[in-house]
């Protein structure tokens, strides 16, 4: 139980006085940038599957039987 205590108190010292905390400008900043870093791969990802979506309809009913 002593080990846990000292993990404890330890990983709290450690966020309170080393880690470097964001200001809230930074933190908007960084999140707008993930935010539109995923709005941009989503739309990509988007235009791929219709693409392929599209091309793969196109092969099959060139080998379409009826």
């Amino acid at each position: 139980m002593n080990k846990l205590i000292t993990y404890l108190k330890d990983s709290y010292k450690e966020l309170v006085e080393k880690v470097t905390w964001p200001n809230w400008d930074q933190l908007t900043q960084s999140t707008m940038i993930v935010l539109g870093a995923t709005l941009l791969i989503t739309l990509l990802v988007g235009i791929m599957d219709f693409a392929s979506n599209g091309s793969l309809k196109f092969i099959y009913s060139l080998f379409k039987t009826t």
